[in-house]
C-alpha cells in the first residue's frame, strides 16, 4: 500500500544560476491549493550549469519549500555545458564546475568577486580580468582521498559527506596519483581490509594523502588508519613493495595511526614504511620541505603568479620592512625577503615557523624573523621585538582573518596592505574593516587557483590615505 504522506514529485526545471557552493538553483510555484497562495520550491541540484533543462524527483514533497537533489535527466543542455564530458564523470564534490565550460567557469568566479565587493559597497570596476589556466587540468600538487564503508576511495558525494565516490580518475588529479590509487585500491581488496564506517566508527582505513612535486618529481603516499601497521605486517610490506616496484620516485610511504572518531585527517603515531618523512619541493625558485601536514599551495603553477602578484602590487625594494602575516612555511615570506631589506613572519602553527626557518637557511636567506604567535597578539609583541614594516602581507585561510584581527591591523598601520584571498566573501569582510581605517581598496586581481571548483583567488592592494582610528 502507497502511502501518500510522503509523496514524491516529478519536475522539468530550468537552472537560473549556480550559487557559491555550486550548486545550481531553480525554482517551482506551485499553484493555489486549498486557499493557499502557492508555494514556491527552492532546487538545488548538483552537476549543472546555467541554462540546462533537467527532470529532477523531488522526495517528501508535500509542503516542502526547499531541496536538494541529483538531476534525474539532462533534458536540453545550456549554452555553456562542456559536452565533451559525460553526465555520470563529476558527481563527487570535488569539481562541481566540471561541465561548464572553462571560460564561462572564469565569468562565473569573475562574478563572484565583483558582486561580493558591490554588496559591501566596494568599486567592482577596480576588478582586473580573472588569471586563469592555459591548461586547466591534472594541476594538484596533494589529493586527500577517503576510504568508504563498502570499498570506495574517493571523495565525498557534493552535498552529502558521508557518502564517498569512487574515484576512478580525476580532472584534477596528475596521472601519476591516478595510478597510486588504483594501486593501493587493488591492495585494500586482496587483503579484505575494511573502510572507515563514520556513521558506526568501525573499520581500519580512513584516508589517502598523495604529493607530488612537479618541480622535483617525488611522490609521498601517506595511509591514514584506525591502527598502527603491527597488526598488518604482511599487508604493509606487500604496500610497500608494491609502490617501490612501480615508482623509483616514491620518497615517503607512512602509515598514520588515526584512532580518534574526528573527521580532520592527523596522526596520533607515524610509522615510516619506506624513505623519509617529507618530500622536497620547489616554488618561484626556492626550496621547500614538505610533510604530510604541510600547508602548502596545491596548485603551483597558479601559486607562482599569485606571489609574482604579491610582489608587483607591494613595489617591494631593498629599503622596506615587511610583515608576512599568516605566513605558514614562507611561501611569500621567501621571495618577499629576497626583495626587501628585512622581513617578519607570523603564524601560529609552531611547526609552520620551524618549517620556515628551515626553509629560510636553505635558501641562503639571513634577514628574516619568525615569530610563533597568534596573528593579534603577534602585531603587538612585533613591534617591540623587531620594529614597525612598511608593508604588510597577509594569507589568512579560507575563513578569513575576522574582525578582531582586521582592526588590530589597522591599528598596526602599516602604509600598504597586501591581502592574499582565497575565498571573495571573507576579503570582502575582511576589507570592510580596513576602510573603516582609513585604507582605500586600490585594484584586486583574481586567481583561478583551483579550476572547475567554486574556489578563487584573489590578491588586492590597499593604502591608508587617512589615519582614522577606530
Amino acid at each position: 500500500m502507497t502511502d501518500n504522506r510522503y509523496p514524491t514529485e516529478t519536475l522539468d526545471v530550468t537552472i537560473l544560476n549556480i550559487d557559491e557552493k555550486g550548486y545550481g538553483y531553480a525554482k517551482h510555484v506551485h499553484p493555489p491549493d486549498r486557499g493557499s497562495n502557492g508555494r514556491t520550491l527552492h532546487i538545488y541540484v548538483t552537476n549543472v550549469v546555467p541554462g540546462d533543462v533537467v527532470r529532477v524527483t523531488i522526495p517528501d514533497a508535500k509542503g516542502r519549500r526547499k531541496a536538494i537533489v541529483t538531476y534525474d535527466e539532462l533534458l536540453k543542455p545550456g549554452p555553456t555545458r562542456n559536452l565533451e564530458i559525460p553526465t555520470d564523470v563529476a558527481i563527487s564534490g570535488g569539481t562541481p564546475l566540471q561541465y561548464m565550460n572553462y571560460e564561462a567557469q572564469l565569468e562565473y568566479k569573475m562574478a563572484l568577486v565583483k558582486n561580493f565587493l558591490a554588496e559591501q559597497g566596494f568599486d567592482s570596476s577596480l576588478v582586473q580580468p580573472i588569471i586563469g589556466m592555459d591548461e586547466p587540468t591534472r594541476y594538484r600538487n596533494k589529493m586527500e582521498l577517503t576510504f568508504g564503508g563498502n570499498g570506495e576511495l574517493g571523495m565525498h558525494q557534493q552535498g552529502n559527506f558521508r557518502k564517498v565516490i569512487d574515484l576512478e580518475d580525476s580532472i584534477l588529479a596528475p596521472h601519476i596519483m591516478v595510478t597510486v590509487k588504483k594501486i593501493v585500491s587493488t591492495w585494500q581488496k586482496d587483503y579484505h581490509l575494511p573502510g572507515y564506517d563514520k556513521t558506526n566508527k568501525t573499520g581500519l582505513l580512513r584516508n589517502l594523502l598523495l604529493r607530488y612535486s612537479f618541480a622535483t618529481k617525488e611522490l609521498m603516499v601517506v595511509l591514514y588508519a584506525t591502527e598502527g601497521p603491527a597488526a598488518y605486517q604482511t599487508a604493509a610490506e606487500d604496500l610497500t613493495q608494491r609502490l617501490t616496484s612501480q615508482f623509483d620516485n616514491l620518497i615517503s610511504l607512512q602509515w598514520m595511526k588515526h584512532a580518534s572518531s574526528g573527521e580532520r585527517i592527523q596522526a596520533d603515531e607515524t610509522f615510516i614504511l619506506h624513505g623519509r618523512d617529507y618530500l622536497n619541493d620547489e616554488l618561484n625558485g626556492f626550496k621547500y620541505r614538505i610533510w604530510p601536514d604541510t600547508f602548502f599551495q596545491a596548485n603551483p603553477i597558479q601559486a607562482e603568479k599569485l606571489v609574482n602578484l604579491a610582489l608587483e602590487m607591494a613595489d617591494v625594494n631593498k629599503d622596506m620592512h615587511v610583515l608576512d602575516l599568516f605566513c605558514g612555511v614562507g611561501t611569500f615570506s621567501l621571495p618577499l625577503a629576497q626583495k626587501s631589506k628585512a622581513l617578519a613572519g607570523i603564524e601560529i602553527v609552531e611547526n609552520s615557523i620551524i618549517s620556515a626557518k628551515r626553509n629560510a637557511k636553505d635558501n641562503g636567506l639571513n634577514n628574516t624573523y619568525f615569530m610563533t604567535a597568534d596573528a593579534r597578539q603577534g602585531l603587538i609583541d612585533l613591534k617591540e621585538a623587531w620594529g614597525h614594516p612598511d608593508l604588510l602581507v597577509l594569507d589568512p585561510p579560507r575563513s578569513g582573518a575576522g574582525g578582531k584581527v582586521m582592526r588590530s591591523i589597522g591599528r598596526f598601520g602599516t602604509d600598504k596592505v597586501v591581502y592574499v584571498s582565497c575565498s571573495p566573501k571573507s576579503l570582502t569582510d575582511d576589507l570592510v574593516w580596513l576602510r573603516n581605517f582609513g585604507y582605500e581598496l586600490v585594484t584586486v586581481q583574481p586567481v583561478d587557483q583551483f579550476p572547475h571548483t567554486t574556489h578563487v583567488e584573489s590578491v588586492a592592494l590597499l593604502k591608508r590615505v587617512n589615519s582614522k582610528m577606530q
